[in-house]
């Protein structure tokens, strides 16, 4: 039987081990407070009283704590490093690029493969044909271990050998969703001002998401281009309307932090002479030293 073991119960590493459960593996858990391991015992899975009994217990080690700090205070401890050799260590928690470097190096100086993973759902949506996972490291172990990968979600998304790549790319598109959640959140209050209920507005703004999100795959080719002519939107065009954001919040008493960021951001691209450009040569500003 396929063995596994996980380390780190929170909501994901729980579901993670569920999902192997389900998949047919022979599952071990370790949770610093044991009690969370109870309802994973009731399906099946076997509670390692130890980091280290866990951990030889299985084949492939999957990692999901709070952060790479705390994934470190348990690997390091007596014995486990011996027990790693041969193994696959699955790191799933967060961390930065040359954290995930730095582990991959110590894994396989102790005989280890090792695998980096962004997962980028919620636990609610994990196992389903497009979970979204981001993963990076040796291309070889990749493939070696694809039909586990796809265990806990089909949209896997290989960035390359080095390990730190996943998470450059989920600190990106974080980048992308912290953005759009401030401004969504700036856009309720308007629409609540004027009479709209926040569910309306959010209905509405589903419906045009698809279209939005063409359109800034769109500016990334012209950004990767270098060629910024006027095809779509000009960056002109964005200073005004932000500016006209920021003014209708503070007529209205709404908070107005979010839509003059992004004018005066808007605005020195446009002093610096991007106004007659596409809206991507924003990006030039951000370049910037």
């Amino acid at each position: 039987m396929k063995r596994a073991t996980v380390l780190g119960l929170g909501q994901m590493g729980s579901t993670l081990a569920r999902l192997l459960l389900q998949a047919g593996y022979r599952v071990a858990v370790w949770n610093r407070n044991a009690a969370k391991a109870e309802p994973l015992v009731a399906l099946g899975a076997m509670a390692a009283a130890s980091a280290l009994e866990a951990v030889a217990a299985g084949d492939i080690v999957v990692v999901c704590v709070l952060d790479y700090a705390a994934a470190r205070e348990i690997l390091r401890q007596d014995g486990i490093a011996a027990a790693l050799e041969g193994k696959l260590l699955l790191q799933l928690g967060t961390g930065g690029v040359q954290e995930a470097r730095d582990d991959e190096a110590w894994a396989r100086e102790h005989g280890a493969a090792y695998l980096d993973g962004a997962i980028q759902a919620g636990p609610d949506y994990m196992g389903k044909p497009d979970t979204p996972i981001l993963l990076s490291g040796s291309q070889a172990t990749y493939r070696a271990h694809e039909g586990l990968l796809r265990v806990f979600g089909d949209g896997l998304t290989y960035l390359g050998e080095d390990a730190g790549a996943a998470n450059a790319m989920d600190m990106a598109t974080l980048s992308y969703i912290y953005g759009t959640a401030l401004g969504f959140m700036h856009g309720v209050r308007i629409a609540e001002t004027e009479g709209f209920g926040a569910a309306q507005y959010g209905a509405l703004v589903a419906e045009i998401a698809p279209s939005f999100a063409g359109f800034l795959k769109y500016e990334a080719e012209v950004i990767e281009s270098g060629d910024f002519a006027i095809t779509q939107s000009p960056l002109r065009i964005s200073v005004e309307a932000t500016e006209r954001i920021a003014r209708a919040a503070r007529e209205r008493g709404v908070n107005d932090e979010i839509p003059a960021f992004a004018a005066g951001l808007f605005r020195r691209a446009a002093d610096a002479g991007y106004g007659d450009e596409e809206i991507a040569a924003f990006i030039k500003i951000l370049r910037a030293p």
